[in-house]
This record gives structure tokens, sequence and C-alpha cells, in this order.
């Protein structure tokens, strides 16, 4: 993941951002998409692009709709925000573009774009 995002031309804090995001994409699948650890797949493809580094994340498991998750109150004390939602936003935040695309029958493809 490093090596694609240096080879995108994005600098060091752009770098981190795009490692974030994936790590928390990635949690976000084995705890919501499959209940846990070891019961699926995760496919993760890095696309070095004209403008920066396009990252795709494919899984199988239950399908995800972002729209159903509630927007983040950011003003809100820490306790009081729970556990869900907050890795929506930090990816979000975290990336230029994101993109979720899900199916009914199971499975999500997430694509992320970081401009250099």
């Amino acid at each position: 993941m490093k090596e694609h995002a240096e080879a995108a031309g994005l600098n060091d804090k752009d770098v981190y951002a795009v490692q974030l995001a994936v790590d928390e994409a990635c949690s976000n699948i084995i705890e919501h998409a499959y209940g846990g650890e070891g019961k699926g797949f995760i496919e993760c493809a890095c696309n070095v692009t004209e403008d920066g580094l396009q990252v795709i994340i494919r899984d199988n498991g239950m399908p995800f709709d972002p729209q159903q998750v509630q927007e983040l109150n950011v003003g809100a004390p820490l306790e009081a925000l729970g556990n869900r939602g907050a890795g929506v936003f930090l990816i979000n935040k975290l990336m230029d573009e994101v993109h979720y695309q899900y199916t009914k029958s199971g499975g999500t493809t997430l694509t992320m774009s970081k401009k250099k």
C-alpha cells in the first residue's frame, strides 16, 4: 500500500491518510460484513493514476449501504458518540473520493481516491 501511494506521488501526510483509511475500511469489513476475523476474504487493489492513487476494496460479506449509517455528530462529547459511524466519517475525511457499491445478495466494493 505504502509503495503504491509513494509511487503515485503522494506526500507523507497523504500516504498516512491512505493507510489509515484502508485500515479503517478493512476493520469495518471484518467487524460488520463478516462478524469477526477469519470469516471471509478482503481483496484490495491499488491503481496509480495520473492524479494520484485509487484503492479498490472488495468483500463478499453482508452488504454495506453508507446511507444507513447515521451522520456523526462531531460536536458531541466523545462518550456520547457510541461506536458506530466514526469509521465512515473518518474515511470520507481522509480520502478525496469515496464510493460504495453493494449488492443485496452480499458483498461491497469500496473505491477510494487520493489526489496528489
